[in-house]
């Protein structure tokens, strides 16, 4: 196990751009003085989650859906073997972080859908009733993931927010990616600009 380069670029600036938007989404969510940066934050995140859904399939090793979505049994295992003497470690996320990743990417536009059209004024009531219920249930994902990265962190002895920052974790020298693809972290920004400019017209 060495010190090798996990994360690209694009996948790291992703989560925090997403994570730091679904704050502020939050916080102005009831606001109307702060709606325009609701709508802001919400279409950011539209873009971000676009883009990751993409680099999904064409990304680095550990950015590949093919690489960390597993079924149910897999992520039961990785939980069950937390509480044993020798956990299972990923190089990248793990089985029971992976349906966490899924979960946020599908709520992400299940929640922005309605709070669009909310913001349109185009259907009801019942459309602003979703969008706070689909961001109600993201909330949840959303402390559960971190409850799991606490908890990864302690029994792999691996700061793992700080690996989303640096890019950089434990694991074999074969698993290293090549680079960290900066060309496509200026993509990701322009999806997320767009999505955030055409959130507000």
């Amino acid at each position: 196990m060495q010190r090798i380069l996990v994360w690209d670029l694009p996948t790291r600036l992703g989560h925090w751009l997403l994570a730091i938007s679904f704050a502020v989404a939050w916080l102005t969510g009831e606001s109307e003085q702060w709606r325009l940066v609701h709508a802001f934050a919400g279409g950011t995140m539209v873009g971000v989650v676009l883009f990751r859904l993409a680099w999904g399939f064409v990304g680095t090793t550990h950015a590949r859906f093919s690489d960390f979505v597993r079924g149910p049994t897999a992520a039961y295992r990785y939980l069950k073997s937390l509480l044993g003497p020798t956990p299972e470690h990923f190089t990248g996320h793990n089985p029971a972080g992976a349906w966490a990743i899924v979960l946020l990417l599908t709520l992400t536009l299940v929640t922005a859908i309605p709070g669009w059209l909310t913001y349109q004024e185009i259907g009801g009531e019942w459309l602003e009733e979703a969008h706070e219920a689909a961001a109600t249930l993201m909330l949840v994902v959303v402390m559960v993931h971190l409850a799991g990265v606490a908890v990864g962190s302690w029994v792999h002895r691996e700061n793992l927010p700080r690996t989303m920052v640096t890019g950089i974790r434990l694991g074999a020298m074969s698993d290293a990616i090549a680079n960290a693809r900066p060309f496509a972290a200026a993509v990701l920004i322009a999806c997320a600009t767009a999505g955030a400019w055409l959130s507000s017209r």
